[in-house]
């Protein structure tokens, strides 16, 4: 039998109605990503409140779908080293997807490089951290040239008649890359060299050595384990000289328009920070300026690590509000068992709880970036603040970021484990800034060292978390207690992290009752220093006021 059009089966069936999407969330664009109001409060209140419009303005850029897709492309399509060329050169150059350039003349322009350091006005770096945030909210690798463009600039100037040459063009708000005699571009990127296969942390161990010329430049030979955007101008590198350790200025091309011997062997194939080339330099007769006294390489380059430390603070704390915002909004849209997410009572601890988190982290950073631009204009109560906080919220609120992603990524379900979500690139960037600029472990002992050579450094930290006397007796509680652990003994060592962990606790939680509304200081005071909280998330107690905690979320 012949079987007919008319006649078929599959001609009467019903038209496929399976992928009918329902009960999913729109993607987070079109959105204006400063509409955070601990954001801004912080803002504000660290000295910058006459920044709020621009930093709407670039919230409004990050939020896009365009910027995003940059964020996407740049991580898709990874760096690429071309050592040679097509005649077998030597170029040492790297090639980076256009998304890649976007976003660096978007934040350079934005001046989250070194523009601060030109801006006499109070605030101009907490202006500059907000941005940053905004920034780390979009994508993360590319801020690694940004911020030690930013860093490099207060290390320079141990050596004047450099910064005299470079400062203009390290503070302008222009991204010109390429790799050209740095007088003839319109800005400049920095880097930095320190750790060395042998050594890691234990620069004293490194093995690049530098010699002398009659001509005052110095020549290095040796090797680097790290080094970021390779691509960067100038990097600031430390070498053993007759004197001891010391720090170099190393151009990538010099005066003269030629190229320096930066022989890149590799680039690093890393967990996350896709975005970013990290390599494996050799320095061989490169030339180099020295950068403050021979055999103080360490004291001098301190200055340009101090500041990447502040930003991988700030950028810590900027991951974990773009993980939290994405989680907030998918429990806005997504419904189960009859509800909205957002209302069921499990998941408004949840999401109270990474508010609280967040919250706390963004107060510390914005009062660090406080600090720092006070210290700066010449307060010296605030730059002994910074030294002994910035260990303690490097330790703290970095070691927070990865169970605070984890966490937000769990809320979207099996949605937040797909690469189409964003939320692997954010888990894998989350525990980058534990890592670099020192680890947990070098933070937590560099507290210590804090403590143990610069008591004015204590008693700034003390005036901080005692102007919050009396404003909760947890607090006050848990501020006797630590005062009892910072008294330095033989086994101070072994108990670095828990005393790096408790001060941070404690200047969050002063920071808090200060300034956040009591649901959030009554809430971070009953879990984090009462010792009321679970190992995960979202074991707030019972009491806690989760309608004021979630009206803290970011839009």
């Amino acid at each position: 039998m012949t079987t007919t059009a008319a006649t078929s089966p599959l001609a009467s069936a019903p038209s496929a109605t399976t992928h009918t999407v329902t009960n999913q969330p729109p993607p987070l664009t079109g959105h204006d990503a400063a509409a955070d109001p601990v954001l801004l409060e912080g803002v504000e209140r660290e000295g910058a409140g006459w920044h709020l419009e621009d930093l709407h303005r670039l919230g409004r850029v990050v939020g896009g779908e365009e910027a995003q897709h940059w964020a996407d492309q740049a991580n898709r399509h990874e760096p690429e080293l071309r050592t040679h060329d097509r005649y077998g050169n030597r170029i040492d150059e790297v090639e980076f997807h256009p998304a890649y350039h976007r976003l660096m003349d978007l934040s350079v322009g934005e001046g989250l490089a070194g523009a601060a350091w030109a801006d006499g006005r109070p605030g101009a770096h907490v202006a500059r951290a907000g941005g940053f945030m905004l920034a780390t909210t979009l994508e993360a690798g590319h801020l690694c040239p940004v911020s030690m463009t930013y860093a490099v600039v207060p290390a320079l100037r141990h050596a004047p008649e450099l910064a005299a040459v470079y400062e203009p063009l390290l503070t302008s708000r222009s991204y010109d890359p390429g790799l050209r005699a740095p007088a003839g571009k319109r800005g400049l990127l920095a880097g930095m060299g320190m750790t060395e296969k042998q050594g890691g942390s234990d620069v004293r161990a490194n093995t690049t050595t530098a010699t002398e010329l009659p001509d005052g430049t110095w020549r290095l030979r040796g090797h680097k384990w790290f080094t970021s955007a390779p691509m960067n101008d100038l990097f600031l590198v430390l070498a053993q000289a007759p004197g001891g350790l010391s720090c170099f200025l190393v151009p990538r091309v010099l005066p003269d328009g030629g190229r320096n011997t930066f022989r890149i062997q590799r680039l690093k194939d890393k967990l996350g920070n896709r975005s970013n080339a990290s390599s494996e330099p050799e320095f061989d007769d490169t030339v180099a300026w020295l950068v403050g006294a021979e055999g103080k390489g360490v004291r001098t380059i301190i200055d340009m690590v101090t500041m990447t430390r502040l930003d991988c603070v700030l950028g810590s704390a900027g991951g974990i509000r773009a993980a939290l915002a994405q989680a907030a909004h998918h429990a806005r849209h997504r419904s189960a068992f009859g509800a909205r997410l957002i209302d069921q009572p499990l998941m408004r601890n949840v999401l109270a709880d990474l508010a609280l988190e967040s919250e706390a982290a963004t107060t510390l950073g914005l009062r660090l970036a406080g600090a720092a631009d006070r210290a700066r204009l010449g307060d010296e109560g605030e730059r002994a603040f910074l030294r002994l906080a910035t260990a303690v919220g490097k330790y703290w609120v970095c070691k927070r970021q990865p169970a605070a992603v984890a966490e937000a990524l769990e809320c979207l379900g099996g949605n937040g484990y797909d690469e189409a979500s964003g939320m692997p690139r954010m888990y894998r960037e989350a525990p980058l800034n534990s890592i670099w600029e020192g680890s947990g472990n070098v933070s937590a002992l560099d507290l210590l060292r804090a403590l143990a050579r610069e008591p004015e450094a204590l008693e700034a930290f003390r005036t901080e978390v005692d102007a919050a006397a009396g404003g909760d007796a947890r607090l006050d509680a848990a501020w006797t207690g630590l005062q009892g652990e910072l008294r330095l003994t033989e086994d101070a060592p072994l108990r670095a992290r828990r005393v790096a962990e408790r001060a941070a606790l404690v200047l969050q939680g002063s920071l808090l009752v200060r300034h956040a509304p009591a649901a959030v200081a009554d809430a971070f005071c009953a879990s984090r220093l009462a010792g009321d909280q679970g190992l995960a998330f979202g074991t707030l107690p019972p009491g806690t006021d989760f309608a004021g905690l979630l009206t803290r979320l970011p839009a």
